[in-house]
């Protein structure tokens, strides 16, 4: 155990680190919202990752993803790796440079515990949700979380047991209403929080 878990278990109890500990969470796609959001659950404890996402780092992405000026034209999956292990650098992180598609999305997060959905377009959303949907895994996606000034509107609806739907379900990603960090982190923060809470109270 490294300083960081040291002090992390004084704030959560060794017991409950523990149980965090144990948990692989997926990622797919690591833009705004799975950048973030394993940021938090990297703060939170979690350690075993896999993130699945075939872009690089643009300068367009800066004002809302969990990256810097200098890690321009890296992959994402490489960018966040190092800033997550900036963090904690005990953890465990499988980079898988690929395009989430009908090919491998069945088989991408099976070795997973948790599938966190934060990949771009609504097709790619349902595709991911369709595919692990009831199948033993939580699953946390996300539905409207652009623009500004209502983020009050940013919720969490349960829609079975092991699935869960963050956002306004109404706001669109448009060029008169883009993904800005206020909402984007709010959304990444609550599928964070959801992962957090359905792990401690088992």
């Amino acid at each position: 155990m490294n300083n960081f878990e040291r002090a992390l278990a004084v704030t959560l109890g060794e017991g409950s680190l523990a149980k965090i500990q144990k948990i692989k969470v997926g990622i797919a796609g690591a833009g705004g919202l799975g950048s973030n959001c394993a940021q938090f659950l990297v703060r939170s404890g979690f350690k075993y990752f896999k993130i699945v996402d075939y872009d690089k780092v643009d300068h367009s992405n800066l004002n809302r993803q969990f990256y810097f000026k200098n890690q321009v034209g890296l992959f994402k999956v490489d960018a966040l790796y190092y800033n997550l292990l900036k963090i904690n650098p005990a953890v465990a992180i499988e980079t898988i440079k690929e395009k989430i598609d009908q090919t491998n999305v069945q088989t991408l997060f099976q070795d997973c515990d948790v599938v966190i959905e934060a990949v771009d377009g609504p097709e790619d959303k349902r595709l991911l949700v369709e595919a692990y949907l009831n199948r033993g895994k939580l699953l946390v996606a996300v539905s409207g979380m652009a623009g500004w000034g209502n983020t009050e509107a940013i919720r969490v609806r349960q829609v079975t047991e092991d699935f869960f739907l963050v956002g306004d379900r109404v706001s669109e990603v448009s060029p008169a209403n883009p993904p800005l960090a206020p909402g984007v982190v709010v959304a990444a923060a609550k599928q964070a929080d959801i992962v957090l809470q359905h792990v401690l109270d088992q």
